[in-house]
């Protein structure tokens, strides 16, 4: 009996497949150009009012490949426009299509990226990216890994203060409460985060007084280390930021160095966010000092435009990341001696790790460190005139100084008389349901803010223009108490 398929079955297997995947492609395409046209970056909608109009159900009798393309129609239409120019509100924006390809073909051939037998090119290149990144921070001879982001990143780096203080704390474990990590008191949230995971406690964290524009003081860290060691417990960590989530501050990384070195203790770099800065002949003196720090995590889904998620961890000694995560040297399954030096996974808290590097090396071949360089040059430019835009209007003021491409600003009417964190947090709170514009609300210090960030090719100075314009209008409409 002939159990195969008539050939004719075979052929409409394949002609079902390339129309599908080239309605999905057109899709693509479409949501691409689209952000170059008229557009809002989100309908606004509130969680009850999708909620209600959505249909989520997962059913028991599969729904075919046509609802497929309209589950993803129904999924652009109410998904935020990440890609529109007017998308400025978290440290990331836009879309690189060589990544975007990269993406798409990583997910395709769906590897691992724990050893060289399962994924040998893609191990090459995540090499090759890590080795040009350690270069450019000048940790020659470096090495690394790619990680889940600069959460991730800050983590291995304070493992790796750990491991050092601490040598066997991998095996035996540690009472980390003597233990004690100093970041500015403007530093990222993950640190917390970190010093949860690895066993030390928020409380053994110490937020290191800043500066007015949002730096860590050298001479306060110096003073937080002495007050520790005369309370009997251990300093084990300093780490600086380069670009901090709010003002996009960066801590001066050689003096803090000089600090925390002279004190015999490790000192990571927070460089999720202000990392690509290093490209830039420009504007890499922000990192000045990088090259004598002993580990860097680095953010390109960040600045670099690269798709989520793509971030980079960089340390100089190898054997102390190996030792970090040495938990692999059990996995006989996976790990042979012959490919010691080889596997990726033996320098990874991750097994199952997707091929996050080929689109990152992609995009970094289309348009090279010069490309980079350039892409930095502009989004500064780009801040610098938002920066303009806020300083001349006359219901605008900057609440800090801008070191990086973050353009923290408020409205302060001469004619309006009434609380203006609530009138900041209004003016916001419709700039959001226009769907027109998105851009960050945050704090310094006591004062609501509006938080614009330059991180995204399709923003022009037009377009700034009219975020300005916008907000200004709100505002009116808010001073003269017109309902929204």
């Amino acid at each position: 009996m002939n159990t195969k398929n008539p050939p004719n079955v075979v052929v409409m297997r394949s002609m079902e497949l390339e129309a599908f995947i080239g309605a999905v492609a057109d899709r693509i395409v479409h949501y691409l150009e689209a952000a170059d046209s008229p557009g809002k970056v989100s309908e606004g909608l509130p969680h009850a009012s999708l909620a209600k109009i959505s249909d989520l159900k997962l059913p028991l009798e599969g729904n075919g490949s046509d609802a497929v393309l309209d589950d993803i129609d129904a999924y652009l239409l109410s998904c935020v426009k990440t890609n529109r120019p007017e998308f400025m509100n978290p440290l990331w924006g836009g879309i690189n299509t060589a990544a975007l390809v990269g993406e798409i073909i990583s997910t395709l051939t769906n590897t691992s990226m724990y050893t060289y037998e399962l994924a040998p090119l893609a191990t090459l290149i995540e090499q090759a990216i890590i080795q040009r990144m350690s270069e450019i921070v000048g940790f020659h001879g470096g090495v690394g890994t790619l990680t889940t982001g600069g959460s991730n990143g800050n983590m291995l780096g304070m493992l790796c203060a750990r491991q050092v203080i601490v040598p066997n704390s991998t095996q035996t474990g540690i009472d980390g409460r003597s233990l004690v990590a100093y970041v500015s008191s403007e530093a990222h949230y993950s640190v917390l985060m970190a010093a949860n995971v690895i066993g030390i406690g928020h409380q053994n964290v110490i937020k290191v007084a800043c500066d007015e524009d949002g730096c860590m003081q050298p001479e306060s860290l110096r003073e937080e280390i002495e007050r520790t060691r005369r309370e009997g417990r251990t300093p084990f960590c300093v780490i600086s930021t380069a670009a901090t989530t709010v003002r996009g501050a960066f801590d001066p990384i050689r003096e803090i160095g000089d600090v925390a070195h002279a004190e015999g203790i490790w000192h990571h770099v927070d460089a999720a966010w202000g990392g690509s800065s290093q490209f830039s002949s420009k504007h890499r003196e922000l990192m000045a000092g990088v090259e004598f720090a002993d580990s860097v995590c680095w953010d390109a889904h960040k600045m670099m435009g690269i798709p989520l998620i793509c971030s980079a961890f960089l340390v100089k000694d190898a054997e102390v990341l190996a030792r970090v995560c040495s938990h692999g040297n059990v996995a006989h399954y996976l790990f042979h001696e012959e490919s010691r030096n080889i596997d990726a996974g033996r320098y990874s808290l991750q097994c199952g790790r997707r091929n996050d590097a080929l689109k990152l090396w992609l995009a970094w071949r289309e348009c090279g460190d010069a490309g980079w360089a350039a892409q930095v040059d502009r989004y500064m430019d780009l801040a610098g005139h938002l920066e303009t835009l806020v300083i001349e209007h006359p219901d605008m003021e900057m609440m800090s100084s801008r070191m990086w491409t973050n353009v923290c600003f408020r409205l302060t009417p001469n004619n309006y008389s009434g609380d203006l964190n609530e009138l900041n947090s209004e003016v916001r709170k419709r700039l959001m349901s226009s769907g027109n514009y998105m851009v960050s609300r945050s704090n310094i210090g006591d004062d609501v803010i509006f938080r614009a960030v330059i991180a995204n090719p399709k923003i022009t100075n037009e377009s700034l223009g009219r975020l300005v314009e916008e907000i200004g209008q709100l505002c009116d409409d808010v001073v003269k108490g017109l309902p929204y």
